[in-house]
């Protein structure tokens, strides 16, 4: 009887959907600033920001353009680890809030040192059919998943 090898890697680049679903909910928010009875400075100041919201995350977390995307995972000895362009692949500590669903799946992951949580998305689009099958998988199965990085 073999055991259960521990090496799993995968990669993902940026998703249509995800993308179309960003853009929907900046038109809708932009949309809504058009209802609402406030000031226009008011209206320009929040207009502002969800631009600013749009300059900021769709670079770095919808197009997956930016040196900071994070756009692998791996799992060997030393335990999870995610890529990244400016700083390789780094150790993280995933979150038993980790969701793992058949067209998503959303990592939750703590940095070493950090206490903040991070997320990453990752839709069925961004990567085949068989890798994404397999990062559900391995999510769901692996064992101690949940442990900090040494």
């Amino acid at each position: 009887m073999s055991s259960p090898s521990n090496l799993f890697e995968c990669r993902w680049h940026a998703s249509g959907r995800l993308l179309e679903a960003y853009l929907l909910a900046q038109l809708l928010a932009l949309g809504a600033l058009c209802f609402l009875a406030v000031s226009p400075w008011v209206a320009l100041s929040a207009t502002a920001l969800c631009l600013a919201h749009a300059g900021w995350v769709l670079p770095r977390q919808i197009l997956l353009t930016h040196r900071s995307s994070i756009r692998g995972l791996r799992r060997d000895a030393d335990g999870w680890q995610l890529w990244s362009a400016a700083r390789g692949w780094h150790s993280v500590q995933l979150r038993p809030d980790s969701l793992a669903l058949p067209l998503i799946v959303v990592l939750r992951y703590r940095l070493r040192g950090e206490w903040w949580v991070r997320s990453i998305c990752v839709p069925a689009d961004s990567q085949a059919a068989d890798v994404h099958r397999r990062l559900r998988v391995r999510l769901k199965f692996s064992r101690r998943r949940w442990l900090a990085p040494e």
